[in-house]
């Protein structure tokens, strides 16, 4: 591997100054890797914050997101799109629920969970629905989804924020009920199965059946957000799955296009049905080419056993991890190795942002979350050799890392 230099780059004053941005510009990429604009090469470990699935430049989708460009990119919902109902039926398929609305963002398809949560309520005939969420979730950032999150720094300056929301901490069903103990208002539960931004926290098996017992007795909505870790990312395709439940309503985005801006929102019988024309829409959602782009990763996925892939090279990922930082983990620097299949997060015993600029340049990319959580969500096309290139490169900075803070 090339090894990687600084390349500053001039900031725009035009751009909005709304990203903390390493100083590097990417120009193309093969596979797991990619390049910049000096030529310097590196081994995606980001994959686009778990979004290129099929890594980059891959060779049967490239054509076939050329073919849908030359034919339509866009209409409106006015008209019928073909896709949208192959796509949906895939959905469907690997899901086990029944009907799917599309957007364009994971933002967008929680905002449409949680709408549809609301509308639920009310055509029971509660006036003022709540939704129970989680401590450490991120849902997006418009003001309901910002709501829903449970992170004060990103909600710090946009107040007041939308009412309506129960925040539970994971994995104690106890907590859960104390906290809707006699209360009528309550109308779903919505978490990530395995939160992303908050520090990849993984709701536990046990949790997850609970929860969605409960929900059953109390006539409430199960919405498990899935726009991080689903799309094949664990070694199955929806991470609940493990668990062998069921939602009642299942936000997607991210892998889901492999790159091409799409969201989902899959329901089951409980809420397919809510939604009713007028009710909810979306300028771009379901445009030929975001459609073109899901039914393609998606078999594309399957042809070449992606999810296979994604449990097998995830397992030695993780494996290897722990045994590069076995000191580490033993003396309590690296205080957990979390996550399942290719989303894991190494959970460091302080802030380490200064990791993100440190691997890229040794050639890695990767990303830091909830301050002190290593990140690794590379495309699910990652070998094992390549995993252990990931284990190589970052291992050694990490127990750099802390034997400088101690």
């Amino acid at each position: 591997m090339t090894a990687a230099t600084p390349n500053a780059q001039p900031s725009s004053p035009h751009v909005m100054n709304t990203y903390g941005r390493l100083p590097i510009a990417l120009s193309h990429g093969q596979g797991c890797r990619v390049w910049d604009t000096n030529g310097c090469e590196y081994l995606d470990a980001l994959g686009g914050i778990a979004v290129n699935t099929l890594g980059h430049n891959h060779p049967k989708l490239v054509p076939a997101l050329q073919d849908q460009i030359s034919k339509l990119i866009h209409t409106s919902n006015y008209y019928h799109v073909p896709n949208q109902e192959v796509l949906a039926q895939m959905l469907v398929e690997r899901s086990g629920m029944t009907n799917v609305f599309f957007c364009s963002t994971g933002l967008e398809a929680n905002e449409a969970a949680l709408k549809l949560a609301r509308k639920f309520g009310h055509d029971k005939g509660i006036a003022c629905p709540e939704i129970v969420v989680y401590e450490k979730a991120f849902h997006g950032r418009s003001i309901a989804t910002l709501s829903a999150t449970g992170n004060p720094k990103v909600q710090a300056g946009f107040g007041p924020l939308v009412e309506g929301f129960i925040r539970v901490p994971i994995n104690n069903i106890e907590q859960l009920k104390a906290a809707t103990a006699n209360n009528p208002n309550v109308v779903a539960v919505f978490f990530e199965a395995i939160q992303g931004e908050g520090g990849v926290n993984p709701m536990h098996m046990d949790y997850l059946r609970d929860v969605r017992a409960l929900c059953d007795v109390r006539d409430w909505l199960l919405m498990i957000d899935e726009v991080q870790c689903g799309m094949g990312r664990t070694g199955k395709w929806f991470a609940h799955q493990w668990a062998g439940i069921t939602p009642d309503v299942m936000p997607l985005a991210k892998g889901l296009g492999s790159g091409v801006p799409i969201g989902a929102v899959v329901a089951g019988p409980r809420a397919a049905s809510i939604f009713q024309p007028g009710n909810h829409g979306t300028t771009f959602g379901g445009n030929p080419l975001s459609m073109r782009a899901g039914v393609e990763t998606i078999r594309i996925m399957e042809e070449d056993g992606l999810l296979a892939n994604a449990a097998k090279v995830g397992e030695h990922l993780k494996a290897g991890l722990e045994k590069a930082l076995g000191a580490e983990l033993a003396h309590g620097g690296v205080k957990e190795i979390r996550g399942q299949g290719l989303m894991l997060g190494i959970d460091l015993s302080r802030p380490c942002g200064a990791l993100v600029q440190q691997a890229a340049d040794k050639g890695l990319l990767i990303s830091v979350t909830a301050d002190s959580v290593v990140r690794l969500v590379p495309p699910l096309i990652l070998t094992v050799a390549q995993a252990d290139e990931i284990i190589a490169i970052l291992c050694p900075l990490i127990i750099a890392f802390l034997k400088d803070a101690a």
